[in-house]
């Protein structure tokens, strides 16, 4: 990602900071579903967009996240030390499960990731005594101060801004590192990268395990947020297509485009959701397939246009 363009997106992200100014819990919840679903969007590209690999893991990351938030939370631990433990676990669990899964390749691989969030989900239903199991878990206030509903929207908003922020950072890092050239590498040719002294085994797992923390992370911040979640509702399955769509929408394996499809993609569900409830989910397919089919780069194609006719009327 050229450096214009990260500092474009990052200013895009500081300005959304002043988002609380307009005292609107509206304005807030759409706010902090924009960061959470821009983090989930960035954190697929460490994997789907820098390393080739077509992961549906998503919505395990982020269950996994809500619910060992939950139960640290409910044990009496502050959200912060939650946030982090809960990082922490997803980065191990994910960087072990790579170095079996990342072995299977294409569609094989798609599908291995795609049951991981199915077998967590039937170990959070079996779990009862700790989990809740189906009945699902309440996840107690984890805001002290005035209890009033806008302090504790803005509280969220900021928390879900601040990981978007380091999320985006840290991801934009990988993208310029060694970490980054090798995944590059492997996406163009995994046998040539091995030859060139590539650990592809590593590199793989690490962007497995990039790609789930900050997710992980996002799901304590949403549980403590919503306080009650259930199996169905964080290891859904749409929460593993999305990212890709809005990575997809953005432009794929560029940390700004997956911001930029994260928050389009937000603005057409919601379009979509108040004037076509009873079809939104057919009519919101629709859009996206229309849009990927002209713009087949996602938005940020739409920009480069944009500047090339800029510069020759310039």
């Amino acid at each position: 990602m050229k450096r214009p363009l990260f500092f474009t997106a990052l200013a895009l992200l500081l300005i959304m900071g002043g988002l609380p100014l307009f005292d609107s819990a509206y304005a807030l919840r759409i706010g902090t579903f924009a960061c959470m679903y821009a983090i989930m969007s960035v954190s697929w590209t460490v994997i789907g967009g820098f390393a080739g690999y077509p992961s549906f893991a998503t919505a395990a990351f982020f269950g996994f996240g809500a619910y060992c938030g939950g139960v640290l939370l409910n044990k009496g631990w502050p959200l912060l030390a939650a946030v982090g433990a809960s990082g922490a676990l997803a980065f191990i669990a994910a960087m072990l499960l790579g170095i079996v899964l990342l072995r299977l390749r294409g569609h094989y691989f798609a599908i291995a990731s795609l049951a991981v969030a199915e077998v967590l989900r039937e170990l959070t239903n079996t779990a009862t005594d700790l989990t809740g199991g189906g009945m699902g878990l309440n996840i107690p206030l984890a805001v002290t101060g005035s209890g009033s509903v806008m302090a504790e929207a803005s509280f969220f908003f900021w928390a879900m801004w601040t990981l978007l922020i380091v999320s985006f950072i840290a991801i934009w890092r990988i993208q310029v590192s060694k970490l980054g050239f090798g995944l590059s590498c492997i996406k163009q040719n995994e046998a040539a990268a091995d030859m060139i002294g590539v650990n592809a085994t590593l590199y793989k797992s690490s962007a497995f395990a990039f790609s789930g923390v900050f997710v992980a992370m996002a799901g304590v911040l949403y549980a403590a947020w919503v306080h009650y979640i259930e199996p169905p509702d964080v290891f859904d399955v749409l929460l593993s297509v999305k990212p890709i769509v809005m990575a997809l929408l953005g432009g794929l394996g560029s940390p700004a485009g997956a911001v930029l499809g994260a928050f389009a993609f937000l603005a057409i569900e919601e379009v979509v959701w108040r004037n076509y409830l009873e079809i939104h989910s057919g009519v919101l397919g629709l859009l996206v397939v229309v849009l990927l089919l002209f713009l087949p780069n996602g938005l940020m194609s739409l920009v480069k246009r944009i500047r090339m006719i800029g510069a020759r009327h310039g």
